[in-house]
């Protein structure tokens, strides 16, 4: 095989390996803020993202790794960044959302299981949540940069908890889930 044969090879070879590994971020990040990070198997992400067990260590040293790496790669490639506060808010804040936990917001999902985890997990997502609040403090109400913070950070915390709520009581009770969601949206817009 010829120089240029082999070069041609060993390009498309790293293009599957970065698209295998897209995949298998992707299929890990929906299936732990579905079921959590402990009740998500290595198998079941590799089955998931169309591939065999056998090749995941090929891309990760072990579930740990996997975990910090999706936390941080599903955060960066959440969806409504460019959204202001108040139209963030109204999205997020949505019964879709609240139903969508595969899908849906990895603070919401997934925050109170990563205090658990790895150093590198947990700095992903504190990151994350300093891009959030800087992003929010552009558009929040206030008159100074100060209670523009403020108010990103109150808003953030109570649209996140609002979801965990909601979500806990859907099952049991959906007219207070609901409501959990409406509340917590009229807050935000009259502060």
């Amino acid at each position: 095989m010829n120089d240029v044969k082999l070069r041609s090879v060993m390009k498309v070879s790293r293009e599957q390996v970065a698209e295998n590994r897209q995949k298998i971020l992707e299929a890990a990040g929906r299936l732990f803020r579905d079921r959590g990070y402990e009740d998500v198997t290595v198998a079941e992400v590799m089955g998931a993202a169309g591939l065999t067990h056998g090749g995941f260590y090929g891309h990760f040293a072990s579930k740990e790794e996997l975990i910090a790496e999706t936390v941080a790669y599903t955060l960066a490639n959440a969806p409504g960044a460019d959204r202001d506060l108040a139209a963030y808010a109204d999205a997020y804040l949505s019964t879709a959302h609240r139903d969508n936990r595969a899908g849906g917001c990895a603070f919401a999902a997934l925050g109170s299981d990563t205090v658990r985890e790895s150093p590198e997990a947990r700095a992903a997502m504190t990151d994350s949540l300093r891009r959030q609040i800087a992003r929010f403090a552009l558009s929040a109400p206030g008159a100074t940069a100060a209670e523009r913070r403020q108010a990103a950070i109150g808003s953030w915390a109570a649209m996140v908890g609002a979801v965990v709520l909601a979500r806990l009581a859907r099952a049991e009770d959906a007219r207070l889930s609901d409501e959990v969601l409406r509340a917590t949206r009229a807050w935000i817009a009259k502060s």
